[in-house]
């Protein structure tokens, strides 16, 4: 069976706060030249996509340096609910490195964050913390989220003094919580492991599944828009 995990490509779609906005246009017509062509605006991390080491890492490789079969994933979805708000997912909520067998290579977290796509609650999604991204590195697995990132993503014109929140340095915005710096990002792709972020459709999807992540060639990329889906038997 196929499934498709991604989100679709649409103007004024949702975007990580501060990234540019999408906008999917005609530019030829059948009615005024005979066939239909269209024009893409959007960044690199527009919807369901893949970050290359290269988005956090200065000297990480780019999404075109690394081999086509490197996005073939032999996954395993962990199911987090439920989870709060800008709750934080410590090592303990994630498989010990020494049950994962050799061939998972991702990580499919379903926070239930998904069911906010649209909305400004999608900003306030669970986080791992810097210790849960180490485990994921101590195994050798990258992560799928069905949220922004790994990190946390900063609210509506979010800004205020720091303030400590487990093992993680953030600002304090009101009652929320502001990011400070990407520890989750910096310790996978550091590690140069996939992140694969804005997945949907997660639920009733096996525990054991092949999810298939296909970027853009793009040229010295630091990410880019996948279509993601999901194989099992």
């Amino acid at each position: 069976m196929f499934r498709d995990l991604s989100r679709p490509i649409e103007t004024g779609m949702p975007t990580y706060p501060g990234d540019p906005d999408v906008t999917l246009a005609p530019d030829a017509t059948h009615e005024a030249d005979g066939y239909a062509t269209g024009e893409l605006r959007a960044g690199t991390h527009a919807g369901t996509h893949v970050d290359a080491p290269r988005h956090t890492v200065p000297d990480g490789e780019a999404v075109d340096e690394r081999a086509v079969g490197s996005f073939a994933f032999d996954a395993r979805l962990v199911d987090l609910r439920p989870l709060e708000p800008r709750e934080s997912v410590d090592p303990d909520a994630l498989p010990d490195p020494s049950a994962l067998d050799r061939d998972t290579d991702l990580l499919v977290l379903r926070t239930g964050w998904a069911s906010h796509w649209g909305s400004e609650r999608y900003r306030d999604h669970p986080y791992l913390t810097a210790a849960a991204a180490e485990r994921c590195r101590a195994a050798g697995v990258g992560v799928g989220l069905d949220a922004f990132g790994p990190d946390p993503t900063p609210t509506a014109g979010g800004s205020g003094e720091s303030a400590e929140s487990g093992d993680e340095t953030v600002a304090s915005h009101g009652d929320e919580l502001e990011p400070d710096g990407t520890p989750a990002h910096d310790v996978l792709l550091g590690g140069s492991l996939p992140i694969v972020e804005n997945l949907r459709g997660l639920e009733g999807l096996p525990e054991r599944f092949r999810l298939y992540a296909f970027p853009l060639r793009l040229r010295g990329g630091d990410g880019s828009p996948v279509r993601a889906v999901a194989e099992w038997e």
